[in-house]
C-alpha cells in the first residue's frame, strides 16, 4: 500500500510499505457492507496511513528517499514510518478514526468499521509490505519484509488478495441485484490492475534503469508527488466508476 542507491542508505531508516491494490478493495467490501457510509470516506480510511505519511513527509517528520522518482524502487525506498504506520501510533489513529466516522455518519458502526480498516491496512502491510516497528526502528519489528526480500512475492499476494476480493465483492452484488456493464466492470478491475503493474515495473529496477534516463536534478522532490498523484488518480477513479450500476426492480 515507503538514496537513489540501496547501499547509501541510512543504518535508522526502515523500509516502506505502499501496498496499492489490496487496501483500496476493503474500501469496496466496507461500502457494500455499510452502505451508510460513504465511498470516498471508505476509500480515504483505508489508506489513511499511507495519506498520513504523505503529510508527515513534508512536514520533515517521516522523510523519504529517493528523492528522484526515476530513481524509485520497491526495494530502495526508505523512512522510519514512526506516527504513520508504527504499531503504537495506530492506537491513536484508532481512536481519531472512530471519532470522526461517529460524527460524520453519526454512527458507532461506522466508527467501528473505520478502526477496522486501519486495523487491515496494517495486517495487509504484515503479509504485503515492508517491515514496520512497534515505534521507531530500533524496536521490534513488525512483518515478513517480503518487499525488501522478495518483492515480486510480496505483489503476487496482494494481487491474489485484490483479485479475491474484488470476486466476493462483484458475486454478492450479484447476490444483491446489482447489475453493472461489462465496460464499468473493466474500468474497476483496470484500476486495481494498474496498481499491481506499477509495482511490478518497479519492483526491483527504476524507471532510470529500464529506460535509459540519464541523470538530470530538476531541484526538488519528485517521487512523493508522483506517488501523492498515483494515488490520487486511483481513489478519483474507484469513487467515480464503483457507484455507477443498477438494481433489479
Amino acid at each position: 500500500m515507503n538514496k537513489v542507491h540501496l547501499e547509501k542508505k541510512p543504518p535508522n531508516k526502515s523500509k516502506t510499505g505502499i501496498m496499492l491494490a489490496g487496501h483500496f478493495t476493503t474500501a469496496l467490501i466496507a461500502k457494500q457492507k455499510f452502505p451508510k457510509g460513504s465511498l470516498l470516506y471508505f476509500l480515504i480510511i483505508v489508506q489513511l496511513q499511507d495519506f498520513l505519511w504523505f503529510i508527515f513527509h513534508y512536514l520533515g517528520l517521516e522523510p523519504t528517499t529517493p528523492s528522484d522518482a526515476f530513481d524509485a524502487t520497491l526495494t530502495n525506498m526508505a523512512v522510519d514510518m514512526l506516527y504513520s504506520h508504527d504499531l503504537l501510533p495506530q492506537l491513536v489513529w484508532f481512536i481519531i478514526v472512530f471519532a470522526i466516522g461517529k460524527f460524520l455518519f453519526k454512527s458507532t458502526q461506522i466508527g467501528l468499521v473505520s478502526i477496522l480498516l486501519v486495523a487491515v491496512h496494517f495486517i495487509l502491510d504484515f503479509f504485503s509490505g515492508h517491515m514496520h516497528h512497534l515505534f521507531g526502528a530500533d524496536t521490534m519489528e513488525a512483518g515478513l519484509g517480503l518487499y525488501a526480500s522478495s518483492p515480486y512475492l510480496a505483489i503476487f499476494i496482494e494481487a491474489i488478495f485484490s483479485t479475491g476480493a474484488l470476486w466476493y465483492f462483484f458475486t454478492e452484488e450479484t447476490k444483491k441485484g446489482i447489475i453493472r456493464t461489462r465496460k464499468n466492470k473493466l474500468a474497476i478491475i483496470a484500476v486495481f490492475g494498474y496498481g499491481i503493474i506499477f509495482m511490478l515495473l518497479i519492483a526491483t529496477r527504476s524507471f532510470r534503469e529500464i529506460l535509459g534516463i540519464p541523470e538530470f536534478d530538476l531541484g526538488f522532490n519528485t517521487n512523493m508527488p508522483t506517488l501523492i498523484f498515483t494515488y490520487g488518480v486511483m481513489l478519483y477513479c474507484l469513487n467515480y466508476f464503483v457507484p455507477k450500476f443498477k438494481t433489479i426492480e
